[in-house]
């Protein structure tokens, strides 16, 4: 006895009927999502998300995992002129580092990283946005010049940074900063660092986002309370990592 075949249209309005399901189900789900009380600009689900994401993060950072480095010569480019927000029309060659204290000095880029190890490291910049890039960065470690100028990052679990404006800001924590591929930049591809892509001064840090690359930098303060960060601040995570 031979078996019956699969009726076509039988098959068509069950695949319909679990697509106009689903479809529903959705547009309930995203329509209660609408209706939740917000937090920090965002319903608070997503920020719940975002939390949950940050914790995690948090538990498996280890400085010695590291983001993958790439032969200098074979894929290095100039990535994208993204992120014009803070006026590099307004640096003024100052980079200001304040402690939890509120006292401050004041360094000019060349001071700030003069007579510590020079690194150049080739990692890929990923833009939030779904792009990437490889560039060579030039600089020194972060955690160099902390040790070299004796900054507060065993007391201080956040730092800000600034732009010379104020029109850009991120907030990130010292344990990321610390990460050993984390520069302070002032050279791109073997040059000196465009103002385009942040000259004289931008911090780069694989371990996140391009958000967190913070360009034009100008003010560095260190604190115990997690600080403002411009895209947090319109829904995005803060922690930002990868």
């Amino acid at each position: 006895m031979s078996a019956s075949k699969p009726d076509p249209a039988r098959m068509t309005r069950r695949a319909f009927a679990v697509f106009a399901g689903a479809g529903l189900a959705a547009a309930a789900g995203w329509g209660w999502l609408r209706t939740r009380p917000t937090e920090g600009g965002i319903p608070w689900p997503l920020r719940w998300m975002h939390r949950l994401n940050e914790g995690i993060g948090r538990a498996l950072f280890s400085e010695r995992h590291l983001a993958p480095e790439f032969p200098e010569e074979s894929r290095a480019a100039e990535p994208r002129v993204n992120g014009v927000i803070g006026s590099p029309a307004k640096v003024d060659g100052a980079v200001r580092v304040v402690g939890p204290d509120g006292a401050e000095k004041r360094f000019t880029p060349a001071a700030l990283l003069a007579g510590l190890p020079r690194v150049e490291s080739t990692t890929e910049l990923k833009c939030i946005e779904g792009w990437s890039q490889v560039v060579t960065w030039g600089g020194v470690r972060f955690r160099d010049a902390a040790a070299h100028h004796r900054w507060p990052v065993d007391a201080c679990e956040y730092v800000s940074m600034t732009t010379a404006d104020a029109g850009y800001y991120v907030g990130l924590d010292t344990a990321s900063l610390m990460h050993p591929q984390t520069l302070l930049c002032d050279r791109m591809n073997g040059e000196p660092l465009p103002v385009d892509h942040g000259g004289p001064l931008r911090l780069v840090i694989p371990v996140k986002y391009g958000i967190k690359n913070i360009k034009w930098l100008a003010r560095i303060a260190f604190g115990t309370e997690r600080p403002d960060d411009y895209w947090a601040e319109r829904g995005y995570d803060w922690y930002a990592g990868l």
